[in-house]
């Protein structure tokens, strides 16, 4: 069995997530509650009262508190991963769990990302809408021809037969519509709160650059395959500046995935929540490699059982 792990990106947090992990391991409490964060962490992550966890500012730290739960899990349970990878946000899950970042640091830099990507997307009339069954050269088309109303570009990659644009919301449109024109199946407006991994972002990337200037990047002791990339950094290329373009620029997931494919990866663990990166996974790599989503204890518990099987 060669492993890699594939940490999710925001879009399928929920009230809840990580609650029964939280209660079950305390290798998870220890990981979970490592940074110091200007709300509670607990009151938003469990139980949502204030109806805050799909703002972009907390999303982001929730969701790599609970990745970072599940990754120290892993390591206690003995799981070494061959490589590991993660969409958009999930980029700083993968970083931690391959030793780049410390768990404080990875949820404390995901907070201050959120507010950067928050403040930069004030005052845009902005969209993000997935267009299905159309390839990268025509709709990269579409985006050119419509780029005269404003910004738009495709900002994800996601896996055969399913692309993402964003941008401004007018170029957006005109973008989808010529799509349609082309031969795209269907164009599916997203709710977002900002036109992420956009130039329009380049203000959320300038003040990752300041932040970084700060902080301390471990050595990486798990090969990290990057968003804008779509595979491994080259020895001259730097993490933080990699990190900076990633927050304005394409998330190549499935180039990502063929690489891991490549790579002769045989089994995938997808930490959530949801099971989009399954969905990625299957679409792209068929039956060549198994995926398996976790979200709870119950559910890593089962995957843990046919690991260990598996290396015995």
């Amino acid at each position: 069995m060669k492993l890699a792990v594939l940490y999710a990106g925001q879009g399928a947090q929920h009230p809840g997530m990580g609650k029964e992990f939280y209660e079950a391991s305390s290798a998870f409490r220890d990981a979970f509650d490592a940074a110091d964060l200007p709300f509670d962490l607990h009151r938003v992550c469990f139980d949502d009262p204030d109806g805050v966890l799909n703002q972009t500012e907390y999303t982001q730290p929730c969701m790599v508190a609970f990745a970072c739960g599940v990754s120290a899990v892993l390591v206690e349970q003995g799981v070494k991963p061959a490589y590991v990878a993660g969409l958009s946000l999930g980029e700083y899950s993968a970083l931690e769990a391959a030793g780049v970042f410390t768990a404080k640091q990875a949820i404390e830099l995901a907070a201050y990302r959120g507010k950067a990507m928050a403040d930069a997307a004030k005052g845009i009339d902005c969209g993000m809408t997935a267009v299905l069954n159309l390839d990268r050269v025509p709709l990269a088309e579409c985006c050119e021809q419509a780029s005269a109303l404003g910004c738009v570009q495709i900002c994800n990659y996601n896996c055969p037969g399913q692309l993402v644009i964003g941008g401004e919301k007018a170029a957006v449109e005109q973008a989808a519509a010529l799509a349609k024109e082309a031969g795209a199946r269907r164009c599916i407006p997203l709710k977002v709160s900002g036109p992420f991994h956009t130039k329009l972002m380049a203000p959320a990337g300038d003040a990752l650059a300041q932040r970084f200037a700060g902080e301390n990047f471990g050595t990486m002791e798990t090969p990290v395959l990057f968003n804008c990339l779509g595979h491994e950094k080259a020895e001259s290329d730097s993490i933080p500046q990699l990190l900076v373009k990633q927050v304005q620029s394409s998330v190549y997931m499935e180039d990502t995935l063929r690489r891991l494919g490549e790579l002769g990866v045989t089994d995938i663990l997808e930490v959530g929540p949801g099971k989009a990166l399954s969905g990625f996974v299957k679409k792209t790599l068929g039956t060549d490699v198994r995926c398996t989503a976790v979200e709870t204890a119950e559910e890593l518990e089962a995957f843990l059982t046919g690991w260990k099987e598996a290396q015995a």
